[in-house]
């Protein structure tokens, strides 16, 4: 075993292995014995295709060339699903919806439109030959997308693009304080509806709704409603939600009961609702009941439709993810009484959960010692397997850290949380109280999470003798609604708190060097570090990937699902507009005393390149470190695998200079100014 100073280790893993890794598979749906899931292929550029498991064989459902991708709200979700071996999904090209039926040649059910119109969340009833299904029309340049559920032919071309079963709300572009609508012969509705689901008998539609200023982790509405021997919807009422709901995922358990997450507790349980003949309320189960009462978490931000977060089980049971000290482990649920018993799957993170019709469940999971997959799981043992078989991992056995829960006291009182990646390489040591550097990392969202588990990008960092803090600073989820809220009118100010409180705690346990501690972030998490870096001396050094240094561009000048997001983290605008600058690390760059790497698309239409050469000025005429790298074409994230093996390697460059060490491998060093 070498002996060599934190950060200056040898690492099996280089830069474009990072990258260039493994197939990602995702959004996992069951249809009887078979299941679809997604598979973005590095091979193949990145591009999504469509898989079937059957039988134990595979075989790609969608055709070859095509991107099987929702634009739907821009981020997607929801693009595919099937039902009685009838198979639909979306081109990404057309935003077209191709349908695949048994022994036919796959065809587009839906006019093109040149991506004006968008698809997601499919629901089929084969007997009557239609789809209910999520409609965003895009094709008024006045008016934002506008939302709506409607019904389409299954046999048909469906050049009309549909009937209307729940119509979206129009409203001008033009008038930021949304209050006056567009008008166009459309009757007023929500602004948003998501997650239909058809009860077994194709008698029963339930859905989602919700409005601005609200995002739908903030507060939704459950609705259900009849539907004819047509397909038309009758007896619209309101089940549960509201403003400070949030209600998620309705599944029905039979055609007369519905269950759903709500978080009205503060914490998101399963409750369930029992309607009677006609859709009335049956007698005896007025109200909606909690299944579960306890501080479980069951539900996610629902930042695309069609996520599923748990599945009914055949005998009636609800088999579900539930977060837990920022893990999301596997439980069974009994409906009757609430009971709630984990399976131990070994897994640190389940996402998506399907269930086949024999019992077995499939869930999108990470794990601590192998990549995450789509994994099979035997619930009477918590035995999984991999449903394609398992592969090599990019990471070498035995150089994946492990990642420990902690926590903090924050600035404010709060207790902040996250996870550790210790140092971990078995070919090479540290002197004797050599303590590492740290990188402190933060997710986007910013409501969202860090996922436990293995991951080559971390991998990269630790396999090279850095600690890695992975921050849930507040707004995260996965700890209850009030550590979200936490984050309420605060961005940029408890996230900041809650990194620099973690990146310190950690210094003064002796775990980490005091004098090397970096932060970065990518989008959302860019900002952070970019309000870190002005606001704070906690850091020696940050790396923002295309982060965010003016507010005021996301508050007007974004997609219709994040346009009044702001209203909620910072302020309402434009009333609120001097505390978007007062946020903004743009407007205060005289504060900076932080080096910098940027890293930045020159075509990035979210954070013009622009401020990122501002800031590069600033900190040159202030005698900072500092390293600019523009990459050419690139917009907001990068896409092409040179780029991202450049900024990585760049970013360790930069680290390495700024903190007096020697990065071993062949790196392409990143010119530093006024280094000293």
């Amino acid at each position: 075993m070498q002996t060599l100073p934190h950060g200056s280790w040898p690492s099996p893993l280089d830069a474009r292995q990072t990258f260039a890794g493994l197939t990602r598979r995702s959004a996992p749906r069951a249809d009887g014995d078979d299941l679809y899931w997604l598979e973005a292929r590095p091979q193949d550029a990145g591009r999504v295709t469509l898989v079937r498991r059957r039988g134990g064989g595979l075989e790609d459902v969608s055709l070859p060339g095509q991107n099987v991708r929702t634009g739907y709200l821009e981020y997607g979700g929801g693009e595919h699903a099937s039902f009685g071996g009838v198979v639909l999904w979306v081109d990404y090209d057309t935003q077209q919806v191709w349908c695949r039926r048994p022994g036919a040649e796959p065809a587009p059910i839906t006019p093109h439109t040149g991506g004006a119109v968008r698809w997601s969340c499919f629901r089929m009833d084969l007997a009557r030959g239609i789809v209910v299904c999520l409609r965003e029309d895009r094709r008024d340049e006045e008016v934002e997308p506008v939302n709506s559920l409607v019904r389409l032919d299954l046999e048909g071309e469906n050049a009309d693009l549909g009937t209307v079963l729940v119509a979206g709300r129009r409203r001008r572009r033009a008038d930021r304080a949304r209050q006056q609508e567009a008008g166009g012969g459309i009757p007023e509705g929500p602004d948003f509806v998501t997650d239909p689901v058809l009860s077994p008998d194709g008698t029963r539609l339930a859905w989602l709704t919700w409005d601005h200023p609200r995002m739908p982790w903030q507060g939704t509405t459950l609705h259900t409603g009849r539907l004819d021997a047509a397909g038309d919807l009758h007896d619209v009422r309101e089940v549960a939600g509201g403003e400070r709901e949030a209600v998620e995922q309705p599944v029905w358990l039979d055609d007369d009961t519905l269950l759903f997450l709500s978080d009205v507790s503060g914490w998101s349980n399963l409750w369930r609702v029992d309607l009677g003949v006609g859709g009335e309320v049956a007698a005896g189960g007025a109200a909606p009941a909690p299944v579960t009462q306890d501080r479980l978490e069951l539900g996610h931000p629902r930042w695309v439709p069609d996520s599923r977060s748990y599945a009914v089980l055949p005998d009636g049971q609800v088999v579900s993810g539930r977060s837990r000290d920022g893990f999301r482990d596997l439980v069974v649920i009994d409906v009757a009484d609430g009971r709630v018993e984990e399976v131990e799957t070994g897994t640190t993170y389940v996402r998506d959960v399907a269930v086949l019709a024999d019992g077995t469940v499939a869930v999108d999971a990470s794990r601590a010692d192998a990549p995450a997959d789509i994994l099979l799981v035997h619930l009477p043992t918590g035995g999984t397997r991999a449903a394609a078989g398992e592969r090599t991992s990019p990471v070498p056995e035995g150089l994946g850290a492990l990642p420990e829960p902690v926590s903090w006291t924050s600035t404010d009182g709060a207790t902040a949380h996250g996870f550790l990646y210790r140092p971990v390489n078995p070919q090479v040591g540290a002197p004797q109280g050599d303590l590492p550097p740290l990188i402190v990392t933060l997710h986007g969202g910013p409501t969202a999470c860090a996922v436990p588990g293995l991951s080559a990008a971390r991998t990269f960092w630790t396999s090279r003798g850095f600690a890695v803090l992975d921050v849930n600073y507040g707004g995260s989820t996965g700890y209850g609604r009030a550590y979200q809220e936490r984050l309420d009118g605060q961005w940029g100010i408890v996230d900041v708190q809650d990194a620099a409180t973690g990146a310190r705690h950690l210094a003064d346990a002796g775990i980490v060097d005091a004098a090397r501690l970096a932060i970065t972030g990518g989008s959302a998490g860019g900002f952070t570090t970019l309000a870190a870096a002005t606001f704070t001396d906690t850091f020696a050094a940050g790396a923002s990937h295309f982060g965010i240094s003016d507010l005021a561009t996301l508050a007007t000048d974004t997609h219709k699902l994040e346009s009044r997001y702001c209203d909620g983290l910072v302020a309402p605008w434009p009333s609120g507009e001097a505390v978007y600058a007062e946020r903004s690390p743009i407007r205060h760059v005289d504060r900076l005393a932080t080096p910098l790497i940027l890293l930045q698309g020159t075509e990035d239409k979210v954070v013009p390149s622009d401020q990122a050469e501002q800031m590069a000025d600033t900190l040159r005429e202030k005698g900072l470190p500092v390293a600019l790298v523009l990459f050419e074409g690139e917009g907001h994230g990068f896409r092409a695998l040179d780029n991202q093996v450049r900024a990585l390697e760049a970013e360790l460059s930069f680290y390495a200079q700024v903190f007096g060490v020697e990065p071993a491998g062949r790196i392409e060093p990143v010119r530093v100014e006024n280094l000293g």
